[in-house]
C-alpha cells in the first residue's frame, strides 16, 4: 500500500510535506530547549541520592507530603515500583541534616516503615566532567560521521544525511525538554546510539539513490522519480528493521524499570524520527539541492574522448 502511494507525484508531495513537518518540529524543539532547557539528573548536577523501600504500597503524593513536613529544602521523589522509591536532593549545607530528618521520619513511622537501601553523594565537579566528556564523545562521533559521508557520497547526499542526523538529535532533545524527562548519562549514551541508527538508515536510502542515478545516464527518469523508486525498494527492509528494533526497545521501556526508562524513551523516539528523516530529509533535501544523474556521469578527458571518437 505504501509502495503504491509513493508512486509518481503523490510520493513526491508526501516527501515534501514530511520535510515541512520536520522543519516545524525542529523549530518547536529549539524553542522548547531555549525556554525550558533540559532536566539534568544528578549525574550532571550533583547532589544526594537515596533509595528506600516501604513495607507496604504507599501513594507517591502521600509520601511526598509526609517527607515535605520533615524536609526544609528542595527534593524530588520518584517511584521505582509499588514500594520502591528514590529521593534526590540538591547539594547544600543543610542537605545532610535534612537527610537525617526525613530518613528518621519515614523509617520510624509505622504506616510507612521504610528501609533505606542506599544513600550516596555525587559531586557537581564529577557531574561537570561527565557532561563535558559525554558532549565531547558526541561531537567526535558527529565529526567522524561527516568525514565518512564526505568520502562515501556525492556532497548533496552527504548534506542530506548530516541534516537528517542533526534533525533526529534535536527532536529527541526537544521531547525531553518538553516533557522535562530526566536527562542523565544513559540518555546521553542513547544519543550516541541514535547517531549510528540514523546514519544507517540514511546510508541505505542514499546508496540506493546513487545506484539508480548511475544507471540513468540517459536521463530518462527525473530525479524525483528515481528517489521515489529508491525509497520504494528499501521501504520494506527499513520498516522490518525499525519494527523489530522498536519492539526490543519497547520491551526495555516497559519491563526494565525506571533506571533505563529515559534510555528507552530516547532510543524509541530516535528510531521513529530516524526512519522518518531518512525518507523525508536524507532523500528529499538532495533533490532540492539539484541532485541528478549528471552528478554520476563518468568524466572523460579530451585525450580519451579523441580516442573514443576515432574509427
Amino acid at each position: 500500500m505504501l509502495n503504491t502511494f509513493l508512486k509518481g507525484e503523490a510520493g513526491t508531495r508526501l516527501r515534501f510535506m514530511g520535510m515541512l513537518l520536520s522543519a516545524m518540529l525542529v523549530l518547536l524543539s529549539v524553542f522548547t530547549l531555549t525556554q525550558k532547557g533540559l532536566n539534568f539528573g544528578l549525574d550532571f548536577t550533583g547532589g544526594y541520592l537515596t533509595e528506600f523501600t516501604t513495607s507496604q504500597s504507599v501513594e507517591l503524593k502521600e509520601l511526598q507530603s509526609f517527607i515535605a513536613k520533615n524536609h526544609n529544602g528542595e527534593f524530588e521523589l520518584t517511584a521505582q515500583g509499588n514500594s520502591h522509591f528514590q529521593l534526590r536532593e540538591a547539594p547544600s549545607a543543610s542537605a545532610t541534616a535534612n537527610s537525617l530528618d526525613w530518613q528518621s521520619a519515614v523509617t520510624q513511622n509505622d504506616d510507612i516503615n521504610a528501609q533505606v537501601l542506599s544513600s550516596a553523594y555525587i559531586g557537581s565537579q564529577v557531574g561537570d566532567e561527565l557532561f563535558d566528556q559525554g558532549c565531547l564523545a558526541m561531537f567526535a562521533a558527529m565529526i567522524a560521521v561527516m568525514i565518512y559521508l564526505a568520502v562515501r557520497f556525492e556532497w548533496r547526499l552527504a548534506v542530506g544525511s548530516v541534516v537528517a542526523l542533526v534533525h533526529d538529535l534535536i527532536l529527541v532533545l526537544g521531547l525531553f525538554s518538553l516533557l522535562q524527562i530526566e536527562f542523565n548519562l544513559t540518555v546521553l549514551a542513547s544519543l550516541l546510539a541514535i547517531i549510528g541508527y540514523s546514519l544507517n538508515d540514511s546510508i541505505i536510502v542514499g546508496d540506493r539513490v546513487r545506484e539508480l542515478l548511475r544507471v540513468q545516464s540517459n536521463n530518462v527518469l527525473s530525479p524525483a522519480t528515481i528517489i521515489n523508486n529508491a525509497i520504494k525498494s528499501t521501504l520494506t527492509r527499513t520498516l522490518i528493521t525499525s519494527g523489530t528494533t522498536l519492539a526490543t526497545v519497547a520491551s526495555v521501556w516497559l519491563l526494565a524499570g525506571a533506571p533505563l526508562q529515559g534510555f528507552a524513551i530516547a532510543l524509541f523516539t530516535g528510531i521513529v524520527v530516524g526512519t522518518f528523516s531518512s525518507i523525508c530529509i536524507a532523500a528529499t533535501l538532495p533533490e532540492l539541492l539539484g541532485l541528478s544523474a549528471k552528478n554520476y556521469e563518468v568524466k572523460v578527458d579530451a585525450h580519451t574522448q579523441t580516442l573514443l571518437d576515432m574509427p
